[in-house]
């Protein structure tokens, strides 16, 4: 790499930050994701600019990107692709679907029947895709941004828990601050930014910091605090289920890339609290008798246990 990884990563939050204005932090939680080569879910209501920072991400990192739209009558087959019989060979052709390409944009995937939500699965956990019988390998690197609308709007099918699983986060990007929507307003069109805007990493460069995440160092005392984080999840009566042992290596992986972007080579507790709402928020579970209770809530019982 010709620059440190803290410069890296700063000048890609810099460049997403002239596009999606006012979200810093939901932009080095996307980046973080991606370093730490996990999928990353955006909730929120539609016009925030979920699909914006998806599109300034895949601009950003250099990478091929396809969009899906899901919509209810949207087929596994869509994502996947087909076979077609070719006359002149006398066989049947695949052609593969929008699933590959390095960044893949599962638009509103919550519109669409849980069987097609369902085609993402192998994808997302194995980078592979198997249709018609055949396993066919994923680009390299592979990622899947997701949005998804509130689950209250009609027309929506909720994520199931192993869906939302393999998310290693799901962040909320929430309405802009009174000055960001001001420069929004009389700034130019974002999309028409985007279209403008070159690359700002390539490949070998995201490729190295990837690898150089996972090469920053764990001390065994913030294993135990990772072990007492899970621990309590699933000792604590308000929660349904505890965090799973994939939920815990999100939890590292996260701390990892996100120690590296504050240009550390050491993970600190601070980096755990920092992506801990975005890693664990999402698969958290009320328990029946505190079936209202908020992720916000959950996510702060967590933030009160101590560091060993």
């Amino acid at each position: 790499m010709s620059m440190n990884p803290f410069e890296l990563t700063d000048r890609v939050v810099a460049y997403a930050g002239k596009v999606v204005l006012g979200k810093e932090r939901q932009i080095r939680l996307a980046l973080a994701c991606l370093l730490a080569q996990g999928h990353l879910l955006i909730e929120d209501q539609p016009g925030v600019g979920k699909t914006t920072l998806a599109h300034v991400l895949a601009r950003a990192l250099g990478l091929a990107f396809h969009r899906i739209q899901f919509t209810s009558d949207l087929l596994p087959a869509d994502i996947l692709g087909v076979s077609v019989y070719d006359r002149e060979s006398a066989s049947f052709k695949f052609h593969p679907g929008p699933i590959f390409a390095q960044l893949v944009l599962a638009d509103e995937i919550n519109r669409a029947t849980p069987k097609t939500q369902s085609a993402l699965l192998e994808a997302m956990e194995e980078r592979q895709v198997t249709a018609e019988g055949e396993t066919r390998p994923l680009p390299s690197p592979f990622f899947v941004i997701a949005t998804q609308n509130p689950v209250q709007q009609i027309g929506t099918f909720p994520l199931p828990e192993s869906q939302l699983d393999r998310f290693l986060m799901c962040v909320e990007l929430g309405y802009p601050d009174r000055q960001a929507e001001r420069a929004l307003l009389q700034g130019e069109d974002r999309r028409g930014m985007i279209e403008e805007l070159a690359p700002c990493l390539s490949a070998e460069e995201l490729k190295a910091l990837q690898e150089a995440a996972r090469r920053v160092n764990v001390a065994d005392a913030l294993l135990d605090y990772l072990q007492a984080l899970i621990g309590h999840t699933r000792q604590s009566p308000r929660l349904q289920a505890g965090l799973s042992p994939r939920a815990g290596l999100a939890l590292l992986h996260s701390a990892q890339a996100w120690a590296l972007m504050e240009g550390r080579a050491l993970v600190l507790p601070e980096d755990v609290q920092a992506i801990l709402p975005a890693v664990a928020g999402h698969r958290l579970r009320p328990a029946a008798r505190y079936g209202d209770l908020p992720r916000a809530e959950m996510v702060a019982e967590l933030l009160q246990v101590p560091i060993p």
